[in-house]
């Protein structure tokens, strides 16, 4: 399973930004914010968002269920500079020039990887990065389940591995304090 480290990370993002494709950097921070899955990003319609709410209700899902999707911080600003701005001629969030189906950023994509250095790494994983820090930063499994939006906890699994130095923090603070000792 690969996901991207701190390092990594920022040079991607800061390669995205500079991209001259507009769309890239908000695609990017919205996949790494949320967790979604490529195809639930780029089919996305302004009819499916809720800024004022800061959500996003994906009406298909690889696993057939309507999900809400929350937003917050970097992803939720760009979508809403992104709103002022949109075109009146689709209902789609990320349009290409014909406006009728979504901009296709592969190339874009492959190349900010190339400039950033990063190799072995692929749209998806961002979904992946999104499960690893949510997990290194003290999410349950359940939690990251319902991000991710999925039905079984079997397929979150895989990144509890990453916690384990977060849940090996939560049993030395709760035995420090109710047994005062460190250590």
């Amino acid at each position: 399973m690969r996901f991207l480290d701190e390092q990594e990370r920022e040079g991607l993002l800061l390669v995205c930004k500079e991209s001259p494709n507009p769309y890239l950097y908000p695609v990017v921070v919205l996949a790494l914010s949320s967790g979604m899955r490529q195809a639930e990003i780029m089919n996305l319609k302004w009819s499916d968002a809720d800024l004022q709410k800061g959500r996003i209700i994906l009406q298909q899902t690889k696993n057939g269920e309507r999900r809400a999707v929350p937003l917050a911080g970097l992803a939720l600003q760009l979508l809403r500079e992104l709103e002022k701005v949109r075109h009146i001629d689709t209902t789609l969030i990320f349009p290409s020039k014909s406006f009728k189906q979504p901009v296709d950023l592969r190339f874009p994509w492959e190349k900010a990887l190339k400039a950033a250095e990063i190799t072995d790494f692929r749209f998806h994983d961002l979904r992946h990065c999104t499960a690893s820090y949510l997990a290194m930063n003290g999410a349950s499994l359940a939690e990251i389940a319902e991000v991710l939006g999925h039905k079984t906890l079997s397929m979150v699994k895989r990144y509890a591995h990453l916690s384990e130095s977060h849940t090996a923090g939560v049993i030395s603070s709760m035995n420090e304090k109710i047994f005062g000792v460190v250590g």
